[in-house]
């Protein structure tokens, strides 16, 4: 049984390869070739889907996870043919591969598919409204995935971090080593996610007996906004020593932080259905903040 890792180097991809590896064989694939560490790995290069299918063929997994994506929301409103090409063509190459092999594909999207307008959690049937380039790709990838008509997964999940990679946690804990004071926006709300809950949630989604097949909210439980991620950061920061003083942070408003991309006011996503179907409980997302920031705090130590 070899599990196919598509954007191995990742932050959600290589949590994947972590979680999955006690499962079986995991190959895993990068652009370049290469993983974080320098170790070797496949090549896939999403901006050209035509190359996806020898692949494939090539590895013959029994599994394929998709943890690749075009995800520089802000570029995408002028890269709008790669953008599409990585989040929405190459999907559909890859889903079309899988159905005519009786392959089930996980596939990751995002809570950008909807317009932020709603005042309750998202459920997986509202109607998506993306509000731009990217958000629009990640919607028009789910069709293609839907569209092609095998086993899939398709995990919607928003706010990702980690302990490694580039993310608002890892950019908080720099600004506040480096500055007394920091402006947050404090007028999107949506729920922050570790990378290590989806990744471990994916791996237990997979031996599940029922073969399921469908689209997910895979978040973490609760609610907050930018501003209150941050002061959760620096208050988990200050007690696990990661930061010597807690800056202070001022809540602004997104007119306050102009981006070329919107953002959706309100990413809150209802992860109950998921929670029914797999018979587990996701953790809050405060719970989820403290144990990436052990992590952190353990690699100090050594």
């Amino acid at each position: 049984m070899t599990t196919l890792v598509l954007g191995g180097n990742g932050q959600l991809g290589q949590e994947l390869l972590r979680a999955l590896a006690p499962s079986g064989p995991v190959v895993a694939t990068t652009r370049t070739g290469r993983l974080p560490d320098g170790s070797a790995c496949e090549i896939a290069d999403f901006n050209r889907p035509e190359l996806l299918p020898a692949l494939l063929d090539s590895v013959q997994p029994s599994v394929v996870v998709n943890a690749a994506a075009y995800t520089a929301v802000d570029r995408a409103e002028q890269d709008v043919e790669a953008a599409f090409t990585a989040n929405a063509i190459a999907p559909g190459v890859i889903a079309r591969w899988c159905a005519t092999r009786g392959v089930p594909l996980v596939h990751y999207s995002t809570d950008y598919v909807f317009d932020g307008q709603g005042h309750r959690p998202y459920h997986e049937d509202d109607l998506t409204a993306p509000l731009g380039v990217y958000g629009t790709s990640k919607r028009d990838g789910e069709d293609a995935v839907r569209a092609a008509g095998g086993r899939h997964l398709i995990f919607r999940t928003s706010w990702v971090y980690a302990s490694h990679g580039a993310n608002f946690l890892r950019t908080m804990l720099r600004l506040g080593a480096e500055r007394p004071r920091l402006r947050v926006v404090a007028d999107q709300i949506g729920t922050p996610t570790p990378a290590i809950l989806i990744a471990e949630f994916t791996a237990r989604a997979l031996q599940h007996p029922d073969q399921l097949s469908g689209t997910w909210h895979l978040t973490a439980s609760g609610q907050t906004s930018w501003h209150g991620f941050a002061e959760a950061i620096f208050d988990e920061a200050v007690a696990m020593g990661l930061l010597t003083q807690r800056p202070e942070v001022e809540a602004i408003s997104s007119a306050d932080y102009p981006t070329p991309a919107r953002r959706p006011a309100w990413s809150v996503l209802d992860n109950h259905a998921i929670q029914r179907a797999f018979g587990v409980e996701l953790p809050r997302w405060e719970d989820g903040l403290r144990r990436v920031m052990a992590q952190l705090a353990a690699r100090d130590e050594a």
